[in-house]
């Protein structure tokens, strides 16, 4: 095989690799998604106010610290954000460090629902480390998400010489 035959063939199973991965990441985050919101309904809570009242159980952030954070776009945080304070599970207070950008803090009855999610969560941990084959191969999961994410944060900058914007 010739060099060129080599690189295009190289060149058309990376494209093969990465929307593979693209098809499954998105797959992965439905499904995770789907089985956030199965643990955190008994708690009142969807998917993504818990993901939004975990952001700040450690302590009051702004609204567009939380999204970059989760990787998701600030607007989309901030309805999230809106309609926990309006069901008394979080409360906006004074941000020291900018006038505009108030901090979204975690009220008593917040915290309370986020702990009633608690058992639920370590039981289907539990069950997923288990059926990845233990602990080890769900943490080596983490880590090539992690490494994944990183990677793709990058090249982006790398080509366009700007962060990788959610929703952008």
């Amino acid at each position: 095989m010739t060099t060129t035959a080599q690189d295009a063939t190289g060149d058309a199973r990376r494209q093969e690799l990465f929307r593979g991965t693209v098809l499954a990441a998105s797959r992965l985050d439905g499904q995770l998604l789907a089985a956030a919101g199965e643990l955190a309904r008994p708690a009142g809570l969807t998917a993504a106010w818990w993901q939004v009242l975990d952001a700040v159980l450690p302590g009051p952030l702004p609204v567009a610290g939380i999204a970059r954070a989760m990787g998701v776009s600030r607007q989309s945080v901030q309805r999230v954000a809106d309609l926990l304070v309006s069901h008394g599970w979080a409360a906006y207070c004074t941000n020291p460090a900018h006038r505009r950008a108030k901090l979204l803090a975690p009220t008593a009855e917040g915290r309370a629902a986020v702990a009633r999610i608690g058992p639920g969560q370590a039981a289907f941990a539990a069950r997923l480390s288990a059926a990845m084959g233990g602990e080890a191969e769900l943490a080596a999961a983490l880590g090539a998400l992690r490494r994944l994410s990183a990677a793709l944060e990058a090249v982006h900058a790398a080509d366009t010489g700007k962060p990788l914007e959610p929703g952008a």
